[in-house]
């Protein structure tokens, strides 16, 4: 590769060198003609001018007139006198000598030669022997083209010879007008000759033209170029890009982190000195030893002109923007008015990302048909048409955070499966959002809307696709049945789908699983609503009077995994502990008879009651909320709780983890500190939220934190650095472009390979999808005014 390089480059510097020589060539040809020509002309004027003075001596000398006679004389003589002279020069000028010497080696030779002194000397016989020499126009390759025609008069070039050496021809006009004629030529054509090779040594060919030729003459002594990857630093190449893959097998990520660190670490310091090119003192900065290894390889793959422009798996043909405001559509799985976190938090975020007006919103949630709604929808709460369920949304939003939220809201037809307890996607849900909006994809849940996509990949329609994990499924699936099983399998799965269709993965604790390209982020906000009543009830605290008049409560969806088991197992343990304590249960859910008939078995102090809105006037009064739950990501109801200026007491789990800043935030480990911590919440009055911790807690604060932990920033501002770059003495080098990624390549596979599995009815049935949900049935087409499936995608298989 690098020798056919090095012999077209060789191929190209001579070949413009043979053009360069023929163009000079050609040039000096043309001037020479053009002297040619005029010496020719000067060669007639000169014969024109004898004749035409002796026919005007040969007049003069036969006719007389009187008064002439005697007053001529003088000038009579002078002319006598000239005679001679102009003669000689016509006569050695028309000899054949002459244009003989003139066109002697006339052809493309490597030095021309033209002997003029017999013109000096036939014109001006004066001139000093000192400074004779032979006027030459010559032509060397390589060289510039010099030509001293002022040496024809004995001139020299400080002008200080002018006049001298002219005798009686010092006034003739033809002498003076063929030396001006000669010196403007000169300059002339020292001017065209400097603009033709200037512009040639300005220009960026030349300067490649100089490099390639120095790359192949030059002494391996004097060599700058990069050296080659040796076999470590591409065995720690291969092991990061094969991450995974290395994650599907079983490998965490931090073993192959320190695999790579270990192959590196050798030669680090190598690495660093044989990056920079030699003489050059900056010195390479990165963040960690893969950002070394990323520069060290992009700087190879620049060294050889290699530029990775896409593989078999990628899709670079993204949505170019019309206008100058950015699209951001919002995917997410539930909608309200059922309460769950995936229905609200979105919502939420839609509402304050509209409001910075840097870019357009579109929130796009799942459309039930009625028969699902009856069993999703609480209070038998139904919708006729998406408007009516639209007009919903806004109002419920609306009341709760006090401005007008202008953002888009459009439906996608889902199915809700009773036995994942959850609403699926039916057919391709990114077909929902149009072309020339899909510019940011935001999904909720990235696991669960992809776990049965059988459609575009998110990643080739948008230009940046983030996912926000809300829910830890493998904490659910694990109190099933065959539950480790699942979990193992639904682990790869989610991994797989996650790669495949995002580009950036946050997970709102370190609760949920890792996943490939995730951080940790708390990027959801309390409503508006339950920070007033925090404000309020700090005020009435301020005036002296009683804000909390009732105990502890405990608030969630009547299911085992919302920690109802943990919360029963806890106060059946300490019954005795916690004598004279009551709690009370507000719920509603799948699992509400069982939880209620173990509590009255177990004779705890509980008091059930049906579920409500969390900012329900009825739970203001309480003081403290309990929270045994282990199975959630982020408790909503926990924030909640805080915002409101209540005691909390949660388990010392990372789901809790962003809360523990709080005063008011009391956490167990063991059971024992469980009764400790309610004894404690029982006796003493909560802390009033500062205002920092109040912003905190706010869907402002949560939405700067989502923009820059999601590198919104960049892509909101268009910024085209979002590679690392490292940047040395007036050279840049893009790690994400100038290499190719193997990444990338093994996330183009794992989609196809999803979009084949899903594509066949039999397997998604195999793994739990339900029955007929690749695409959208007749009535999903009725209510959202929709193309039957035939017309929409009249080509089917895998």
């Amino acid at each position: 590769m690098g020798s056919e390089t090095q012999a077209s480059t060789s191929s190209n510097a001579f070949s413009f060198i043979s053009k360069s020589w023929r163009d000079v060539r050609n040039s000096a040809d043309a001037d020479f003609q053009l002297m040619k020509n005029r010496a020719n002309s000067f060669k007639n004027l000169a014969n024109s001018f004898d004749r035409e003075l002796e026919n005007f001596l040969n007049s003069a000398s036969t006719f007389s007139v009187p008064a002439i006679k005697s007053s001529t004389p003088t000038e009579i003589d002078f002319v006598k006198k000239l005679q001679p002279k102009i003669s000689e020069f016509s006569r050695v000028y028309s000899a054949p000598e002459i244009s003989k010497r003139v066109l002697e080696r006339w052809g493309p030779r490597a030095r021309i030669k033209i002997d003029l002194s017999a013109i000096r000397n036939a014109i001006v016989s004066e001139v000093d022997e000192g400074r004779e020499g032979n006027g030459v126009i010559e032509f060397n390759r390589g060289k510039r083209v010099k030509v001293r025609f002022t040496e024809l008069w004995g001139e020299r070039e400080d002008g200080q010879g002018q006049g001298q050496g002219q005798g009686q021809f010092g006034e003739w006009e033809p002498i003076r007008a063929l030396k001006t004629r000669l010196r403007e030529f000169e300059r002339r054509r020292d001017s065209s000759v400097d603009d033709i090779f200037g512009g040639f040594k300005s220009s960026d060919f030349v300067d490649k033209l100089k490099s390639s030729l120095k790359a192949i003459c030059k002494e391996p002594q004097e060599s700058k170029e990069v050296p080659p990857l040796d076999v470590p630093e591409l065995l720690a190449y291969l092991v990061r890009q094969s991450g995974p893959i290395l994650d599907q097998l079983g490998v965490k990520r931090d073993i192959c982190d320190k695999i790579v660190e270990s192959l590196c670490s050798k030669r680090k310091d190598q690495l660093l000195l044989r990056s920079l090119s030699a003489g050059e003192t900056s010195v390479v900065e990165s963040d960690n030893i893969n950002d070394e290894l990323d520069l060290r390889i992009a700087s190879v793959l620049q060294s050889t002109g290699h530029h990775y422009e896409g593989g078999f798996w990628t899709d670079f043909a993204k949505n170019d923007l019309s206008d100058n405001k950015r699209h951001v559509a919002i995917v997410t799985t539930a909608s309200l008015p059922w309460m769950t976190g995936t229905a609200v938090n979105p919502l939420f975020r839609a509402a304050y990302l509209a409001r910075t007006a840097q870019q357009n919103v579109t929130l796009l949630v799942p459309w039930l048909c009625k028969s699902d709604q009856e069993l999703v929808y609480p209070s038998n709460v139904t919708f006729s048409s998406p408007e009516e369920q639209e007009n919903y949304i806004r109002n419920w939003l609306e009341e709760r955070i006090g401005f007008k939220a202008d953002f888009k809201i459009s439906f996608y037809p889902g199915k809700f499966s009773k036995e994942r307890r959850s609403i699926i996607p039916t057919g391709d849900t990114s077909q929902f959002i149009p072309s020339k909006d899909a510019d940011i994809a935001i999904l909720e849940e990235p696991e669960h809307l992809n776990w049965y996509h059988h459609g575009r990949r998110w990643t080739d329609k948008f230009n940046h696709v983030v996912g926000i994990v809300h829910t830890n499924y493998l904490e659910y699936i694990k109190r099933e049945k065959n539950g480790a099983l699942q979990a193992f399998l639904v682990k790869h799965i989610n991994n797989w789908v996650t790669r495949a269709y995002c580009h950036k993965v946050l997970r709102l604790s370190a609760a949920t699983q890792d996943l490939p390209k995730s951080v940790i982020c708390n990027v959801h906000g309390v409503n508006p609503k339950f920070l007033k009543i925090g404000d309020k009830v700090a005020a009435e605290r301020e005036q002296g009077q009683q804000a909390f008049s009732k105990g502890a409560y405990f608030l969630g969806k009547m299911v085992w995994a919302k920690g109802y088991s943990e919360l029963i197992d806890l106060l059946a343990k300490h019954k005795n502990d916690l004598g004279g304590f009551n709690l009370d249960v507000f719920g509603n859910g799948e699992d509400a008879h069982e939880v209620q008939s173990t509590a009255r078995k177990l004779d705890l102090n509980l008091n059930f009651q049906k579920g409500r809105d969390h900012a329900d006037d009825s739970l203001h009064g309480y003081k403290v909320f309990i929270n045994p739950s282990i199975s959630d990501v982020l408790c909503t109801a926990t924030a909640e709780a805080l915002a409101m200026g209540k005691f909390v007491i949660c388990a010392d789990h990372p789901s809790n983890q962003f809360f523990r800043s709080f005063p008011n935030c009391l956490t167990y480990k063991t059971s024992e500190d469980f009764v400790a911590r309610v004894k404690e919440a029982l006796a003493t009055e909560p802390r009033p939220l500062t205002p920092e911790q109040r912003y905190n807690l706010s869907w402002e604060a949560a939405t700067q934190r989502f923009i820059e932990y999601s590198e919104l920033e960049k892509i909101l501002n268009d910024d085209k650095d979002d590679e690392k770059l490292s940047r040395s003495k007036g050279k840049v080098i893009k790690k994400s472009v100038s290499m190719p990624s193997l990444s990338n390549m093994v996330d183009g596979g794992l989609a196809f390979a999803h979009y084949c599995l899903t594509g066949n009815e039999f397997l998604r049935i195999c793994t739990g999808a339900i029955p007929g949900t690749r695409d959208y049935d007749k009535q999903h087409c009725k209510d959202l005014h929709l193309l039957p499936p035939q017309v929409e995608n009249p080509i089917y298989g895998w």
